[in-house]
């Protein structure tokens, strides 16, 4: 069985499709970007500003589904400027600790609303 997992403390769905899924004791988050959840406006500012702003709303939507970064397998980040990886990972570590989840990260050509930066996860359940 499917549950939805639903926070206002992360970015709410911009179409057709749930913040995250639990699914027999796993949690599959969709795409978070740099969306200010009370407003859901795009944060303005560098990288830096951006991916703290997607780390923080994945971290709320983990805890929201009974889970926490410390529990997340595998992270697949979606960056427009590859000059930004070591930015990026410097932000990652500080929420990625211990043994760290497998990772794919991609330079892509364009995001929704043209941020920097997307993050997915998948994670375990407490």
């Amino acid at each position: 069985m499917k549950n939805v997992v639903n926070t206002e403390k992360a970015p709410q769905a911009i179409g057709p499709y749930s913040q995250a899924i639990e699914v027999n004791g796993m949690i599959f988050t969709s795409g978070v970007v740099p969306l200010d959840p009370a407003t859901g406006n795009v944060v303005e500012g560098d990288i830096r500003v951006q991916a703290t702003r997607v780390f923080d709303s994945m971290k709320a939507l983990l805890e929201a589904a009974g889970s926490s970064c410390e529990d997340v397998v595998k992270t697949t980040v979606f960056i427009k400027d590859m000059n930004d990886f070591a930015a990026i990972n410097e932000i990652y570590a500080t929420y990625f600790t211990g043994v760290f989840p497998a990772r794919s990260c991609v330079e892509v050509a364009r995001l929704p609303k043209d941020v920097r930066i997307e993050m997915e996860a998948i994670a375990l359940k407490k």
